[in-house]
């Protein structure tokens, strides 16, 4: 699994502690983590929240991510963003009960952490604990087990519900301010991770085309 971490600016410095203990837990699992930044809270490219969602929507509707790793101070602004788009199911995960059940249940492709607020005292073990049980195995098995067929059901009714409510991602990268996307894909990174592991032709010519 391709799996992205995206810092937006205000937890930029971060990044570095974030991704080497995303990179502990899941690597020997046989994953793959591309960190998109930001990197320092001095890079060039300064990623709002809002940002964030946009390029989260690119990276999991283009197949060039599987699953998408970002937040902000509290978690809320980067999971309301990223919710905001088609083929996008993020959770608010907190804690490890949070992530287990995110991953079981409801069977996302995104998460959004709280990186300032309850960021203390241990809280790269939190962010250990919170990985290991995100990315346990299989997700979307369901919890408790009596639940199993009532979650899997649901989760197949959301699916549904959002293919209705939302439109094409390149429709929408067409309608939105030209500057605030460029924004969002202007990372040291981006390209270079982004055309090598895109599956849509279609967003990728539109991508090239907005950077152009």
């Amino acid at each position: 699994m391709k799996i992205a971490l995206i810092n937006e600016n205000s937890q930029a410095a971060k990044n570095s502690l974030i991704y080497e203990t995303l990179k502990k837990v899941v690597e020997p699992k046989g994953h793959i983590v591309y960190n998109y930044g930001m990197y320092t809270a001095e890079d060039k490219a300064q990623l709002t929240y809002v940002q964030v969602g946009i390029l989260t929507a690119v990276l999991l509707n283009s197949g060039a991510a599987d699953f998408v790793v970002t937040g902000c101070g509290t978690g809320e602004g980067a999971m309301l963003a990223a919710n905001s788009f088609p083929n996008v199911l993020c959770g608010h995960i907190v804690d490890p009960s949070d992530a287990y059940m995110f991953a079981q249940i409801n069977d996302g492709n995104a998460v959004a952490l709280p990186f300032a607020k309850g960021f203390g005292w241990g809280a790269e073990l939190n962010l250990t604990y919170m990985f290991e049980q995100l990315f346990s195995g299989e997700s979307g098995q369901g919890y408790p087990k009596e639940r199993v067929i009532p979650e899997q059901r649901n989760k197949k009714i959301l699916d549904e519900v959002k293919k209705v409510t939302y439109v094409d991602m390149t429709e929408i990268l067409q309608k939105l301010d030209l500057e605030l996307v460029k924004g969002a894909l202007n990372g040291e990174k981006f390209q270079e991770y982004f055309f090598e592991n895109c599956k849509c032709e279609t967003l990728a010519n539109t991508i090239k085309r907005i950077l152009e």
